[in-house]
């Protein structure tokens, strides 16, 4: 059987594209689909990535009316909470506060919910896997 080797792109509605685009870039470092292929699009480092839906009615996103979150694989969680902290966003944590379960929870300008997560033991970024930055 044939399988899908990582995700290839995460589409989403916003009230507005731009300005939404352009916070995700200031804040987390992930840039918009560049407007032609000779420009450098975001590219991840190799890692896990987890697939799960969860029950209709589970309050773990926050508010109900959204139905997606993201989850974003960060190198140093404590830098990346104090940066979105430092830049006024809110920041609620899920569960327990380990870095395995219950990461931070933020929210993006529209709303939208952004949960945050360190990889550690054998989900952890080997030398091999990791992409070197320009």
């Amino acid at each position: 059987m044939d399988r899908v080797n990582g995700i290839g792109g995460f589409f989403f509605r916003a009230l507005d594209p731009v300005a939404l685009g352009q916070w995700y870039n200031e804040n987390l470092g992930v840039t918009v689909v560049p407007s032609n292929y000779d420009e450098p699009g975001w590219r991840q480092e190799t890692g896990p990535t987890a697939f799960a839906s969860f029950p209709e009615t589970t309050t773990y996103f926050g508010d109900a009316g959204k139905i997606w979150m993201i989850n974003f694989r960060v190198r140093n969680l404590d830098a990346m909470t104090a940066q979105l902290r430092a830049g006024a966003s809110p920041l609620r944590s899920t569960r327990n506060a380990t870095r395995t379960a219950g990461s931070p929870i933020s929210n993006d300008p529209e709303g939208n919910p952004i949960e945050l997560w360190e990889a550690e033991g054998r989900d952890a970024p080997r030398q091999s896997e990791s992409l070197t930055r320009p």
